[in-house]
């Protein structure tokens, strides 16, 4: 597996991210574990995890399995702002809340520092100055390494980014987005605004929830009994069925196998490999309920698709421009 940089900082993290939200909820703690050596004995480095995966359970069982480790070989991120509890103060990112989800956090990793500490949403009710300047503290007082953020939208991302800089704090060196081949809305703003202020982007959700795995094929009537959709569809999750079962999917899908066909690699190999040649992209985040799909996603790294390739899945992938980006990039090429 080969190593990026994470943003513009000299940080070197493993080009696949391993996610622990299942881990202590739908893996358990052997099985957990078990996940982290194989994705070590790989080469990874990089495990992302958050307070709220399982209420502390994820962090729990990731810090148990980093205690038989050497702490200084892994590059670990976790990430605060749901809520943790039922009080007024157990969520948002507040003064308070982060202060107290930093020390929880570090007690349930059995570490004395955090490499990238993430705010997991955007906080419309909490001023972004209070956030931005108790981040600064935690990395001053070396408690937190990086910061990072997920789930904001372009200008909340250039707003933080430029308060940050206006004062002189310590800037967002990342960003988790959704995004994927059935997902590329990101491209609108946020992959830009990373690549300018040169942040890091470490794509959730890079199957869709298993939608670009290989199960889900033109034609089928509903999601495999027991599959990650079918619990989303009885749910209402974003990746439920009665979302995607549209023509736009089945065309991604479509030329999806037919690149993995020609490759003869798995559609998820394909599919996290067309993320890792993106702009911008340092490093997908897998979440695997298995260790064989572990397995198969690790290989995605170590080749490369060609230029064809990309260019069959970008235009099956492609949404357009809704305005104004499309007034935008016509203004560009007449110039």
């Amino acid at each position: 597996m080969d190593f990026r940089f994470l943003g513009k900082t000299g940080l070197r993290v493993s080009e696949l991210c391993l996610g622990a939200m299942y881990f202590g909820k739908e893996n358990s703690e052997q099985e957990s574990h078990l996940f982290m050596d194989t994705y070590v004995e790989a080469g990874g480095n990089f495990i992302d995890t958050a307070d709220v995966y399982d209420m502390g359970g994820s962090e729990e069982v990731v810090g148990r399995w980093l205690k038989t480790k050497n702490r200084q070989d892994i590059i670990l991120a976790t990430k605060v702002r749901y809520p943790m509890g039922s009080g007024p103060n157990d969520g948002g990112v507040s003064r308070k809340h982060i202060l107290d989800g930093i020390e929880a956090s570090l007690r349930r990793l059995q570490t004395d520092y955090i490499d990238l500490y993430q705010v997991h949403c955007w906080d419309s009710i909490t001023p972004l100055e209070e956030t931005l300047s108790t981040l600064d503290g935690l990395v001053k007082s070396g408690k937190v390494r990086y910061i990072g953020a997920s789930n904001h939208t372009g200008w909340q991302l250039q707003k933080a980014v430029d308060v940050s800089r206006h004062m002189g704090w310590e800037p967002y060196i990342s960003l988790q987005p959704q995004y994927s081949l059935l997902t590329r809305a990101t491209e609108y703003e946020l992959i830009p605004v990373c690549i300018n202020e040169g942040l890091g982007v470490m794509p959730w959700s890079p199957l869709r929830g298993g939608w670009l795995s290989g199960k889900y094929r033109r034609g089928m009537a509903a999601p495999p009994e027991g599959s990650r959709i079918q619990s989303a569809t009885a749910k209402g999750r974003g990746e439920s069925w009665d979302n995607y079962n549209n023509e736009d999917t089945w065309r991604v899908v479509d030329a999806l196998l037919a690149v993995a066909e020609e490759t003869e690699k798995s559609p998820s190999q394909v599919a996290l490999n067309w993320l890792l040649q993106r702009p911008g992209v340092t490093a997908p985040i897998l979440g695997p309920r298995t260790l064989e799909q572990l397995k198969e996603n690790i290989e995605a790294s170590g080749w490369a698709l060609t230029a064809d390739q990309m260019a069959r899945l970008n235009d099956a992938s492609d949404l357009g421009l809704p305005s104004p980006y499309g007034e935008i990039s016509r203004g560009q090429r007449r110039r």
